[in-house]
């Protein structure tokens, strides 16, 4: 087992990799930009090094300064955490070429599936179900034209690198999908310094459904269930529940089989998520992340697997330790995400926390690294607390999310949480009747 690991994040995720290292008694080091000296994570990690200005690209993005603090304060191995260079198969390589463990999967691997027309190729391979759409990459708008015409109205139009729905429109009719195109690769030349795109079917009233992995590169594959991501704003996932109200036992199992298989065949390592679009009782793959899911605790929940754990395990060489038939899946479990944004123009809010109370009781978790006093910096996602709760039913859990919004205070800034007591009243999400589109909906239909 490693005896310390830098953790290359910040946040909530950041404290979240610090505490399951506390509990394999490793110790940590905490790199953070002169905006986050003060951080819980910080505060809390035996060692810290400042590496750089606030703006990501001089400190979390930077990575001759993760490795230096690497290097300087002998840790084995790096954790990357959620976004920034979590899924960056070039940090991944440059991490093991240093010496270091990478505590995700290999550097190929994330190649892999760190290009959407890679990952649909390679998963129609092993034998996965995809949205229809182009082989690869759309070059010219006459191009697109004909293959949009072949495969069908509405399409949308995806940057093939990158995610977070960054490079995505779409274009219900041929008139709209010049201009669709040419914003698509203007995003994602802006946020991925690739202007690649691709096109798919755009379907009318799917729910976002994904499977949570884990491999230890040894021929052992599982899964944890499912998630339904359903609910979203402009591509971003709001609050994600496990297991989906909309699938059955066979359902489930017929996707599991199907998964693991393929992944079995790849060899993967560590932990990952298969992300799929599911509609008439069917199953599109469209996209694989490669490392932690923000909202992998409602998977924790109901299974009682720690995955952050297991990722730290596995890059140390181990093996898992129990197959898919002792995976247990009991109860049911809701991640609201707490954003600081106004709950309804959504304008981010950074700014001080003046008063600050989490909500407890049975069932009930935070994963925050929010504390009063504590400034909300304005450089980074405005994710700043993850509200986890837990019930042996789909309306108990209901029942306790509604009463852990109630009890949440957050003082000094606007956040999410009123959108959250919103949500979780509407009948439509109380009946799990919701697809991909309905939050978008609910939000246009605001109280002025």
């Amino acid at each position: 087992m490693f005896e310390k690991i830098l953790i290359a994040n910040r946040g909530e995720i950041a404290l979240r990799i610090h505490r399951a290292c506390r509990e394999l008694g490793i110790q940590t080091v905490a790199v953070h930009s002169t905006a986050d000296a003060d951080a819980m994570h910080v505060r809390l990690a035996d060692e810290s090094v400042c590496i750089g200005p606030p703006p990501a690209r001089g400190s979390y993005l930077n990575m001759p300064a993760i490795l230096s603090a690497a290097t300087v304060t002998g840790a084995d191995a790096i954790h990357p955490g959620v976004g920034f260079l979590a899924e960056n198969a070039d940090f991944a390589q440059m991490v093991i070429e240093h010496g270091f463990t990478f505590i995700g999967p290999t550097p190929a691997h994330i190649r892999i599936m760190g290009d959407k027309i890679t990952a649909k190729r390679a998963m129609r391979e092993l034998g996965v179900p995809t949205v229809p759409g182009t082989e690869g990459p759309v070059g010219s708008d006459a191009e697109a034209s004909g293959l949009a015409r072949d495969i069908g109205f509405p399409v949308i139009v995806k940057a093939s690198a990158g995610g977070g729905g960054r490079g995505m429109k779409l274009a219900r009719t041929p008139a709209e999908l010049s201009g669709a195109l040419a914003a698509a690769r203007a995003e994602a030349k802006a946020a991925f310094g690739n202007d690649a795109v691709y096109l798919e079917r755009f379907l009318e009233r799917p729910r976002h459904v994904e499977l949570q992995v884990l491999g230890d590169g040894q021929g052992a594959v599982i899964h944890l269930g499912e998630r339904d991501c359903s609910l979203q704003r402009r591509h971003q996932k709001l609050l994600e529940e496990a297991p989906s109200p909309a699938l059955n036992a066979g359902e489930r199992g017929s996707l599991g089989a199907r998964v693991l298989g393929a992944l079995t065949k790849l060899g993967y390592a560590s932990a990952g998520t298969l992300e799929f679009l599911y509609e008439d009782g069917e199953f599109h793959f469209i996209e694989m992340n490669t490392r932690l899911q923000v909202e992998h605790p409602v998977s924790e929940m109901i299974t009682g697997i720690d995955l952050v754990r297991e990722q730290i395990r596995i890059a140390a060489g181990g093996r898992i330790l129990i197959t898919q038939d002792e995976v247990r899946f009991n109860g049911h479990a809701i991640e609201a995400r707490i954003n600081a944004e106004h709950p309804e123009t959504f304008v981010p809010s950074p700014g001080r926390i003046v008063d600050y109370h989490a909500p407890g009781g049975p069932g009930v978790r935070v994963d925050s690294a929010l504390y009063a006093g504590y400034r909300v910096p304005p450089y980074y996602d405005s994710l700043i607390s993850k509200l986890i709760v837990y019930g042996a039913t789909r309306n108990e859990c209901l029942m306790r999310l509604r009463r852990a919004l109630e009890e949440y205070v957050i003082g000094g800034i606007e956040t999410t949480i009123p959108l959250h007591r919103r949500v979780v009243a509407e009948p439509d999400f109380i009946n799990g009747d919701y697809d991909i589109h309905w939050l978008e909906r609910f939000v246009a239909r605001a109280p002025a």
